[in-house]
């Protein structure tokens, strides 16, 4: 092999490479903007941003003192946005993807929960209602609830204005009680006679001391009932109605894309010069680029959701008119992005890369690759303003949360408006040749 022929090869190659300053720009900018992205999103450079507060629902039905101090200490929780709701209002919201959790605490739950620390039978239920997709956000409600609770419970139980009356209910019951040892007896009454003195002693004394101190030696004073809020009752959370929803709308941008290159090449090749000597107007070839992406793209997205359906059991548990629309609303917009990707591009080449660096980013903002509730909350309400977010939010809503065509009009008309945008924008911007 011929040294030279090889360095002369070598150095053709880089000059080709660095010629096209775009092209260059995009092949450092786009691994920049991603890893500072999911950088800043996964905890940042000191690990200290703070996260988005998990939105709950407190469904308060019992109205007493250890509900209320359970609601009032909930609220103050400074990872949780808890606000008061009614039970209905409450599943809907859920239902909507508007608030994560709903704890429904239930009448007579004050009383039943304090008797329960002691005796460690007839335990009240919390219930609690989620959005099936935020698993890791609903563990972490029900520790966090899991604390409060113990905490309101154990502190009402001895140091509450009705400390001596479950003190007092206790005694009977261990007085009264068959098959224990009597020392057993002595000593569970000497116990509790101990803890009816504590409580004589000054609040300043105890008021710190008696949540820790009885938390790990009595009973779990409650019980919870998780149920997945999903279109209807009975029926089931299929995971990969997301992950359906988020890669269509990625490969359909990408689809795009690769739509808008080949007007690039066309006008290259001078196709669209010699186009403009017969009697086609601007509007005609770009409606018509338009529509031909649109169908693509539909075909696309309702081949993509069959194959869902067939295979994983995705169903579409909302309206199927308003599936359709979103499913035409986003064809639209993609067709109109790929026509704005060519009006506005140069050359293949240096066009490809920025248009692949926006899709990804609309694809980030979007929740394709992650949930958006991840994001800061700032960022969360940022991501409106991408087509994406719209996309990916409406094909969740339609597939499984049950969302009726009233509720798709949103997104359907969000999609549609960017679509008017793009295709305007692309219209003015129309040039014969480059």
């Amino acid at each position: 092999m011929s040294y030279t022929a090889f360095q002369a090869l070598v150095k053709r190659d880089l000059r080709l490479f660095f010629q096209d300053r775009r092209a260059v720009t995009m092949s450092f900018v786009a691994p920049i903007v991603i890893g500072s992205f999911f950088g800043y999103l996964f905890g940042g450079v000191n690990n200290d941003r703070e996260m988005s507060k998990i939105k709950v629902a407190s469904v308060d039905q019992d109205g007493s003192a250890i509900s209320k101090r359970v609601v009032a200490s909930l609220t103050t929780d400074k990872t949780l946005d808890v606000s008061a709701r009614g039970l209905d209002e409450a599943r809907e919201l859920v239902r909507g993807g508007k608030i994560t959790v709903a704890a429904v605490i239930p009448k007579g739950f004050g009383d039943e929960a304090a008797r329960a620390l002691f005796r460690g039978t007839n335990k009240p239920q919390i219930e609690l209602l989620y959005d099936p997709s935020h698993g890791p956000e609903l563990q972490m409600v029900r520790g966090m609830l899991m604390q409060h609770v113990m905490e309101a419970v154990s502190g009402e139980a001895f140091s509450g204005t009705g400390a001596r009356r479950y003190l007092d209910e206790s005694r009977k019951e261990v007085a009264r009680a068959t098959g224990m040892s009597e020392s057993d007896r002595k000593s569970l009454s000497k116990m509790l006679d101990s803890i009816g003195d504590w409580n004589q002693r000054p609040t300043a004394a105890t008021a710190g001391a008696s949540t820790g101190a009885t938390a790990g030696v009595f009973s779990m004073p409650y019980e919870v009932k998780e149920e997945a809020v999903t279109a209807r009752k009975g029926v089931a959370y299929n995971s990969m109605a997301h992950s359906f929803a988020g890669m269509c709308v990625q490969f359909i941008l990408f689809m795009g894309i690769d739509a808008g290159m080949v007007v690039l090449q066309q006008r290259r090749t001078g196709l669209w010069k010699r186009l403009q000597a017969s009697p086609t107007s601007r509007w005609t070839m770009v409606g018509s680029r338009a529509a031909s992406a649109a169908i693509v793209a539909m075909i696309i997205m309702l081949v993509v959701f069959g194959f869902a359906r067939v295979v994983f059991g995705v169903k579409i548990e909302g309206s199927y008119a308003g599936f359709l629309g979103v499913c035409l609303a986003f064809a639209l917009m993609t067709a109109t992005f790929g026509l704005l990707v060519s009006v506005l591009g140069k050359t293949p080449e240096a066009t490809r890369g920025i248009a692949i660096l926006v899709t990804l980013i609309l694809v980030m903002l979007g929740g394709s690759w992650v949930p958006a509730f991840l994001f800061p909350q700032w960022l969360q309400q940022a991501s409106f303003a991408v087509p994406t977010r719209w996309a990916v939010d409406g094909l969740d809503g339609l597939v499984w949360r049950g969302w009726g065509m009233q509720e798709a009009l949103a997104p359907i008309g969000a999609l549609l408006m960017f679509a008017a945008v793009f295709g305007a924008i692309a219209a003015w911007r129309f040039r014969w040749e480059s």
